[in-house]
């Protein structure tokens, strides 16, 4: 069954907090989170959307360690974690990371994608770790239209959609135990969404905002049945 859930009129985005195209200053990205909390004030919780590919987990980190040192409570804030992404081994100085070169600046560790039952568990586990006491109580696999994208042939393509769905099993199963609140979707083509939510029982999906200069985006809407909350952050 799906969850309704509250939601303020702004979330925040982290990507930027994992070292986006720029290395910020940890005394710059405390300023950013501490305006997050400020602009908030009277309206609880505040909502950050945030994924393990972010810096390959810097976000997080940086995330939690910032909450941390502003003594935010942790039912202060709703964390959503896009998982699918899980920190490795550390980078050489001035290497470039296997996912994403050219994108994140000054990153210490590399990242590998994980989305299975098992590999989503993982990402799962390692997100609350570097959040530092806080916990991600909003879940998506992240970017499944990608995933299924980079196969190289329609075998390869059922596989990883098989992987999806088996991930989406291992998050439900969190919900189950109510250690999340929701599970929802995140996706930069729509016609996955469509898929994924036949098999899968959701209770919100995230969609690029280019979505809307898209042709096919009356399909989308015609086809797309299901009642969801519309997050439109940085995916």
């Amino acid at each position: 069954m799906s969850q309704r859930i509250t939601l303020p009129k702004v979330i925040f985005g982290t990507s930027g907090l994992g070292n986006l195209y720029v290395a910020l200053e940890d005394k710059i990205k405390l300023e950013i989170v501490t305006a997050c909390i400020q602009y908030s004030s009277g309206q609880k919780p505040v909502v950050f959307d945030c994924a393990g590919k972010y810096g390959a987990g810097l976000a997080l980190e940086t995330l939690g360690n910032c909450l941390k040192m502003l003594n935010i409570k942790s039912e202060d804030v709703l964390i959503s974690n896009k998982l699918g992404w899980y920190r490795t081994t550390e980078l050489q100085s001035g290497t470039e990371p296997t996912f994403e070169p050219g994108v994140w600046r000054n990153l210490k560790y590399d990242a590998v994608q994980k989305i299975s039952y098992k590999g989503i568990l993982e990402c799962y586990e390692q997100g609350n770790q570097l959040l530092n006491g806080y916990k991600a109580k909003l879940v998506s696999v992240h970017d499944p239209d990608e995933y299924v994208a980079g196969a190289q042939s329609q075998l390869e393509k059922d596989k990883r959609y098989n992987d999806i769905i088996e991930a989406y099993r291992a998050l439900c199963e969190l919900k189950s135990r109510d250690e999340v609140k929701a599970i929802g979707i995140g996706s930069k083509d729509w016609r996955i969404i469509q898929r994924i939510v036949n098999d899968v029982n959701l209770d919100w999906e995230q969609r690029h905002s280019t979505i809307f200069v898209k042709k096919g985006y009356h399909e989308a809407l015609c086809t797309i049945s299901k009642d969801f909350y519309f997050l439109f952050t940085n995916n």
